[in-house]
């Protein structure tokens, strides 16, 4: 590393749209110089104007909105023949032509971090997995410590050839931060195992921005505020597994009958929303019509309006009593500010992290299962159990903050033995 200031490269990530997305950056430049001293940071975006004003002050604290590279034809081509001639697998993988503005950018980083968190899983497909692994290979190849940051891994099982070459690769790297032990486990069982550091989620250190909620808050939230975010994804997941009706009926009797059966006030809270407004994948509009449906705000029911970032969203979710949530990022806001949570699974992640910080995942609702007669069940699990979660969280948030830095501090600490 440099004596000036240090510059890392964050590949995985492309806008603010996804909330989660703007917490990982935000809390890895916070961990970065709490390892480091002050960085710079160079985080790709499609559509910098709006991811700057998501975070006005980001310039000043050194980061810097750069071109975000896409993926090749090529890949997407390979990715779908492959799919269709399994012995295509066989040959070597296609190396992705790197735009000059990304090797570029790469040349200018000392260091290239890999966030996002699933993006080294099969979520997104083989193309996405090997255009990833293939900007970390060309940052290595110009002699660049490339790290796999704070990351939910695998498992690659269903595609062994796939499996071998991405062990290869992932015993390459300097370092691969791991934010829950199921990865670990699988990690391990395909020979990956002297690089990786257990740590936890960087979000875990965003600090929340407050912002004000008087004109929006419940006006008699009575026993506390429920934050509900079930979201686009969950409805578009039950659509695509054959139930047309999706979940809004579920969700919208849940809703009733816990305002009929408790003194509890419900905020539907967004955290993925793309920043042009675009309808999909968009939490922001699903909640609108799910209020709708609801027969529109009351004195107990109220929507987070448009357009708040994840540190503003972060406050927020501490502003709860409870929180039942579907994005992952969002469960981790409430996690880092001590609100019992349920965690709404849609991957395996959910049930990694909250096995890792609980010790178990009786507070994990699988997808398939959300309902309303669930959701109510997960509600007075929470509700039984509030005193012993927050007993928890009092005895444990300490150690989760550390760990959320441990990745850094154990990059520095490479880092340096390698220049002595």
């Amino acid at each position: 590393m440099p004596s000036t200031t240090p510059t890392f490269y964050l590949t995985g990530q492309n806008n603010f749209g996804n909330r989660g997305c703007e917490a990982l950056v935000r809390s890895t430049l916070t961990v970065l110089n709490a390892a480091f001293g002050p960085v710079k940071i160079l985080v790709p975006s499609f559509d910098p104007v709006r991811d700057g004003a998501q975070w006005p002050g980001a310039a000043a604290e050194g980061v810097e909105f750069v071109s975000t590279p896409s993926m090749p034809t090529l890949f997407a081509k390979w990715s779908g023949a492959s799919q269709r001639f399994p012995l295509l697998q066989k040959l070597p993988n296609p190396r992705p032509a790197l735009p000059a503005s990304l090797l570029a950018d790469l040349k200018r980083a000392d260091v290239l971090l890999s966030i996002g968190g699933d993006n080294y899983s099969l979520d997104y497909g083989l193309a996405s997995l090997f255009f990833f692994a293939g900007i970390a290979d060309a940052a290595m190849a110009m002699g660049k410590p490339a790290v796999l940051w704070g990351a939910s891994v695998g498992p690659f099982t269903r595609e062994p050839l796939a499996e071998k070459r991405i062990a290869e690769h992932l015993r390459r790297l300097t370092l691969v931060t791991v934010r829950e032990s199921r990865s670990i486990e699988y990690l391990r069982g395909i020979g990956v195992a002297d690089n990786v550091l257990a740590v936890a989620d960087s979000a875990l250190a965003m600090k929340p921005q407050p912002v004000d909620t008087q004109a929006w808050w419940p006006a008699e939230p009575a026993d506390g505020v429920l934050g509900l975010n079930i979201g686009w994804l969950i409805d578009s997941l039950r659509r695509q597994a054959g139930q047309a009706e999706g979940i809004v009926g579920e969700v919208v009797a849940f809703v009733r009958e816990v305002l009929a059966t408790t003194r509890l006030s419900v905020v539907l809270v967004p955290h993925v929303a793309p920043l042009n407004g675009n309808a999909f994948n968009n939490d922001e509009v699903f909640n609108e019509q799910l209020l709708a449906a609801l027969g529109g705000p009351s004195a107990r029911l109220a929507t987070v309006p448009r357009g708040l970032n994840a540190a503003q969203l972060k406050h927020v979710i501490s502003q709860c009593r409870l929180l039942i949530a579907a994005r992952t990022h969002a469960t981790i806001a409430a996690f880092s500010t001590a609100v019992p949570t349920l965690s709404i699974a849609y991957s395996v992640k959910a049930k990694g992290i909250n096995r890792d910080l609980f010790g178990h995942e009786r507070y994990v609702l699988e997808t398939p299962k959300v309902a309303r007669d669930t959701l109510r069940t997960g509600l007075e699990l929470l509700l039984r159990e509030e005193a012993s979660i927050r007993d928890l969280y009092r005895a444990q948030l300490p150690n989760w903050r550390e760990r959320a830095h441990a990745g850094a501090f154990e990059l520095a600490r490479r880092l340096s033995a390698q220049r002595s």
